[in-house]
């Protein structure tokens, strides 16, 4: 896929050196906000700077993440729109309208071949994309929901 405002491709996704093991502080996440939203201890969290705005992961007991937020500031509103419809294709997600003025998709763990439940949605030129290992997507949204927030976005 080609590069972005960032330099990244619209598929990228973060790369947290140290992995589960990291305790790096998400910059527009509380830690213990995730936990209780999520519904899960926070055992590791990590941040790729390599996005326009950091990315933050977050683990639990499990080996995979138990949440995933992607935010980015990309160069238009079509590669904003590129970057969710990667996450959240429209083929396989139901759409996201919730949150006013932004739009996307969204989907359960397990549906559409999704391995984690996903809430992706755009604004203008950002885009935010938070995966959770939660079955439904409404944890997700609620991630969504508070990045926005926090990020005046």
């Amino acid at each position: 896929m080609p590069a972005t405002g960032d330099g990244l491709p619209v598929d990228a996704a973060p790369q947290i050196s140290g992995g589960r093991e990291s305790w790096v502080e998400c910059p527009y996440l509380d830690t213990d906000w995730v936990a209780e939203t999520n519904g899960q201890k926070v055992t590791g969290v990590g941040v790729d700077d390599n996005f326009s705005h950091p990315a933050c992961v977050f683990w639990s007991y499990p080996e995979q993440p138990q949440l995933e937020v992607t935010i980015r500031e990309l160069p238009d509103a079509g590669t904003a729109t590129a970057v969710v419809d990667w996450a959240a294709p429209v083929d396989t997600t139901e759409p996201a309208e919730e949150i006013e003025g932004w739009s996307g998709g969204r989907a359960g763990a397990g549906i559409g071949g999704h391995e984690s439940a996903v809430y992706a949605v755009a604004k203008e030129n950002w885009a935010v994309v938070v995966r959770s290992n939660q079955a439904q997507s409404l944890k997700a949204e609620l991630v969504a929901r508070e990045v926005i927030n926090n990020l005046g976005l």
